[in-house]
């Protein structure tokens, strides 16, 4: 009987938590961004968007950010009007990485000089565990017709070293220079790594 119990308990977490791989619709995203605007994904069918969880506080996301990696590989797609870079907060209040509210998520980004087109505050999770998000950083490609081409890492080496970025392969930019011809990335999916999302 206890076991039963706990396999059903582990049933139901899969199906609260959803989850997104590559070849599946992107489920819709409706939220706040950075300047208190409404944000619907659907709005961009016909665009390319890249969804990048983070949390200002993870030493994994640091690494990305202190060395300007991030904000580096955000500038590439800054000016192509054909992608949307959006940034995810889906640390719950309380938690690692917590952003109150609109102002603080604008003030946020302006700190890390982030060239991000938005950046989300996912305050109950929802967005997060219907994407299956697990890590900061973690990223989601998404095609011109709203299908997850990407899921996983920012790059090939799990650590918090910097030095190790120039070592890495990034998969963002390998990923995007196929999707943006038509064609599938290699590899679509990689573990993530990072610090857990702080639901």
């Amino acid at each position: 009987m206890k076991q039963f119990i706990i396999i059903l308990s582990l049933i139901y977490i899969g199906f609260a938590w959803g989850g997104v791989s590559p070849g599946e619709k992107a489920p819709n995203i409706k939220s706040v961004d950075q300047t208190g605007s409404k944000f619907n994904l659907n709005d961009y069918k016909g665009k390319y968007v890249i969804l990048e969880w983070y949390n200002h506080g993870c030493p994994f996301v640091r690494k990305h950010y202190d060395s300007k990696n991030m904000q580096t590989i955000q500038a590439l797609y800054k000016d192509n009007k054909e992608v949307v870079w959006v940034t995810i907060v889906s640390s719950a209040p309380g938690k690692q990485g917590h952003i109150g509210t609109d102002k603080e998520a604008l003030k946020q980004m302006i700190k890390e000089g982030s060239k991000a087109d938005f950046l989300l505050r996912d305050v109950d999770g929802g967005i997060g565990k219907t994407y299956g998000a697990k890590t900061t950083p973690h990223i989601y490609i998404i095609d011109h017709n709203q299908i997850v081409q990407y899921e996983g890492a920012i790059d090939s080496i799990n650590s918090t070293n910097s030095a190790d970025i120039k070592e890495a392969k990034n998969y963002i930019t390998s990923a995007m220079s196929k999707i943006m011809l038509g064609n599938k990335p290699s590899p679509q999916k990689t573990k993530p790594y990072g610090c857990s999302v702080k639901y």
